[in-house]
């Protein structure tokens, strides 16, 4: 018997456009699968570098079905579901973030409890996992597999084009503010303010009580970064001197000595080294620059500032299921959305193309529904 089809967007090699073409529906295999009906799935910019044959660690088998940033609502069960997947009912909408697709449960990385994104047992990073729309097929077509343990429900009030998008660009700047430990008043700085994480930076930023400093490069970006109403201050880094920016925010601060000037910590959402740079030096000593960013040609860092300076320096990869459902109840509660450009499933390659003009803010693609 043949074996149901379904619609997908597939790339068939590196540097091509997607297909549109009849796939095999998946299938649920394992007690902790749900199968997800597709409401909406966002680009976001490691599917381009998937496309690109730029992610490594993760590169997939083609033909491929990428996007990680899935919102959908389930249609099955197993047979015999596991207790995380019996939390979850038919017709429930949720997001879910990229991994963990089948962690161990077993590894360093899974039963390390100290670790600040530890969740029940398993990891988001464990090594045995299987990525959504990377190592695994992901959310470019009518139906998906998941995990029950990547998964957080969609509140009432969020659309599904909305909720799409803070599966990782939510998650993945959420976790990375929460990560530094910073207290409400302190000031922080986002390099890439416009952008898909950024612009959410902003606004979570506003409502964990952060003073915060946006900072771009590009008009459409910086467009949207200041129309977003953040108590933020945005700022053009091509005009801008940092010796007058740190002299102002030593004013605001009552400091007098340039060290003791700038913030607690700067996020790095960009990829090249002029914004890195930008963002490392504004950051006052004894502050903690978050590497969010990666880039094949990788940052250069002053060791002279990390010794001199006491700069702390961080990498992070989304945040834990955990947060996920948490920042789903803080969006939720103070009507934080991201700025997204919604195309129709079928017109993907459009949407890619629209991408790169670098206009700012979230992609998505919504499903016929």
């Amino acid at each position: 018997m043949a074996k149901p089809q379904m619609k997908a967007q597939v790339i068939e090699d590196f540097n091509s456009p997607y297909i549109l073409k009849d796939v095999p529906k998946p299938e649920i295999e394992d007690e902790n699968d749900v199968l997800l009906k597709l409401h909406a799935a966002g680009y976001c910019h490691t599917d381009g570098m998937m496309c690109l044959g730029q992610c490594k660690p993760d590169p997939p088998k083609f033909p491929h079905i990428n996007s990680h940033e899935i919102a959908g609502e389930i249609v099955a069960l197993h047979e015999k579901p596991s207790e995380y997947a019996r939390k979850y009912k038919i017709g429930e909408r949720v997001i879910s973030t990229g991994r963990p697709f089948h962690p161990c449960g077993k590894c360093f990385e899974c039963l390390d409890t100290t670790r600040p994104d530890y969740d029940d047992g398993y990891s988001i990073v464990c090594p045995h996992c299987s990525f959504n729309g990377m190592s695994k097929d992901g959310g470019f077509a009518e139906y998906v597999v998941v995990d029950a343990r990547q998964l957080a429900r969609i509140p009432d009030n969020v659309k599904a084009t909305d909720a799409a998008p803070l599966s990782c660009a939510g998650i993945t700047i959420y976790g990375a503010l929460k990560r530094t430990g910073l207290q409400p008043g302190q000031r922080v700085a986002i390099i890439g303010a416009g952008g898909g994480l950024g612009h959410l930076g902003l606004r979570f930023a506003d409502a964990m009580g952060f003073r915060t400093i946006g900072v771009d490069a590009a008009d459409g970006p910086l467009d949207l970064a200041r129309s977003l109403g953040t108590k933020a201050e945005v700022i053009d880094a091509r005009e801008t001197k940092m010796e007058e920016l740190k002299s102002r925010l030593g004013e605001e601060d009552g400091k007098s000595l340039r060290d003791e000037m700038g913030v607690d910590a700067a996020f790095i959402l960009i990829e090249n080294q002029r914004g890195f740079d930008f963002g490392f030096d504004l950051i006052k000593n004894h502050g903690t620059c978050v590497v969010v960013s990666y880039s094949e040609a990788g940052f250069r860092i002053s060791s002279r500032d990390l010794v001199y300076r006491d700069i702390r320096v961080v990498g992070t990869i989304l945040g834990s299921i955990k947060m996920l459902q948490e920042i789903m109840d803080l969006v939720a509660k103070n009507d934080i959305r991201p700025v997204t450009t919604v195309y129709p499933f079928e017109k993907l390659n459009e949407l890619v193309e629209e991408y790169h003009k670098g206009k700012g803010g979230k992609f998505v693609v919504e499903m016929a529904r």
